[in-house]
């Protein structure tokens, strides 16, 4: 079988689904591995070494003629429609904003794999890209907050006086904020964590965080992750928050609700009340953001309530992308794993009795196996998608 790397075409995404190590991998479970010529080079993987692995470079990939399709980000409409019937893809899908695409994978007959709606089961945890994606984006937080605050993390005691340590408060404990926490408390930042799932509080223990209490509802949902809370709720938490936010010197926020917009966390008016020059970093900015006010891509300047400075709040945007060589080989090997599950004799057959395939699966035979992605798409289309046989509601969009 055909498995085809393609170079990426969103603009701005270094990363690439494949590196040597993974072509060795999968040539080794008999396929026939296709790379579009310099995939990986922003990710610092060569033609060369990927040729050395076994793998073959190809000018363009003609992802008609392929079996199987691994990338990065969701696909476009066009490249979903231009695959062969039966053909398999892996990879991220977005499936709550990429309607369009689902749809006209589920039309061309495509078996689609989403690597968001992996299971959370200890089986598939060398399946899920979003946690390894998580880690390095909880990493790169901390290095731009420290690239942008005027002052050192760690406690420096010299002949000219004492420097104090910086503080660091991470909202969300999941992957990315307890990599936030431990490699903040690494560049010696005193660093405290909420999150609305108590369990969380050995967590950020034991990556040498102080969990901050709030006498909220718990609001942890199946899988380990956070549920919304209510508005009251919501505006109870900013309330509590506030105080724990204006001492900070570096805010870093991480929360997400799967499938839904980014919970609200922080209002203008907290940012304000912090110190002039503090530096907040939103994670969640390209789902909607958890600080009010928060562009992708941008950092924004806002004047502290006393007047004598600002705060700059940066809206972090694909920052797996920024480390595209470490955060490649961690995807790729995702994505490699997941293929192995499913590849037998050089052939990849998935098989929906195993709860992780069956789970991943987003589209099969014609029809929309996630169930909550069928139901947004009726909501939208006169006649609704066809719901394959054996659909999940499982897994989040």
């Amino acid at each position: 079988m055909k498995l085809g790397i393609p170079r990426e075409q969103h603009e701005g995404e270094r990363r690439v689904a494949a590196t040597p190590e993974t072509v060795k991998q999968l040539a080794g479970l008999g396929l026939e591995v296709l790379i579009e010529s310099t995939a990986g080079d922003a990710a610092g993987y060569s033609d060369h070494d990927y040729v050395q692995a076994g793998a073959q470079m190809v000018p363009y990939l003609n992802t008609g003629e392929l079996d199987v399709l691994a990338h990065v980000r969701p696909l476009e409409t066009a490249t979903a429609k231009a695959l062969k019937r039966g053909a398999i893809t892996v990879g991220l899908a977005s499936p709550s904003s990429e309607l369009a695409t689902v749809q006209a994978l589920a039309d061309a007959g495509v078996t689609s794999f989403a690597l968001e709606l992996v299971p959370r089961i200890s089986r598939a945890q060398s399946m899920d890209a979003l946690s390894s994606q998580a880690l390095v984006a909880g990493y790169r937080s901390v290095l731009e907050a420290a690239i942008r605050l005027p002052r050192f993390f760690p406690l420096y005691m010299t002949a000219a006086g004492t420097v104090p340590p910086a503080r660091v408060l991470v909202l969300g404990a999941g992957v990315a904020g307890l990599q936030a926490i431990g490699t903040a408390k690494r560049l010696g930042a005193r660093v405290s964590a909420n999150d609305i799932r108590p369990a969380s509080a050995d967590e950020v223990a034991s990556m040498g965080g102080t969990f901050i209490r709030l006498d909220l509802e718990t609001a942890e949902a199946s899988g380990g992750y956070a549920r919304e809370l209510s508005a009251d709720r919501g505006a109870l938490q900013r309330e509590l928050l506030a105080p724990h936010v204006a001492q900070s010197d570096v805010l870093i926020t991480t929360a997400a609700v799967p499938g839904r917009r980014a919970p609200l966390l922080v209002s203008r008016q907290m940012v304000q009340g912090m110190r002039p020059g503090s530096v907040v970093v939103d994670l969640a900015a390209e789902s909607g953001g958890n600080v009010e006010g928060c562009v992708p891509g941008e950092d924004i300047l806002v004047p502290t309530s006393d007047g004598q400075g600002h705060v700059t709040v940066v809206g972090l945007k694909d920052a797996p992308s920024a480390m595209a060589s470490d955060a490649s080989r961690l995807y790729a090997k995702n994505v490699a794993n997941l293929l192995a599950l499913m590849t037998r004799d050089g052939s990849v057959i998935p098989d929906f009795d195993d709860d992780v395939v069956a789970g991943a699966c987003l589209t099969h035979d014609g029809g929309v196996r996630h169930l909550p992605t069928a139901e947004a798409l009726a909501a939208l289309n006169p006649a609704p998608p066809t719901l394959a046989p054996g659909a999940t509601t499982e897994g989040a969009l």
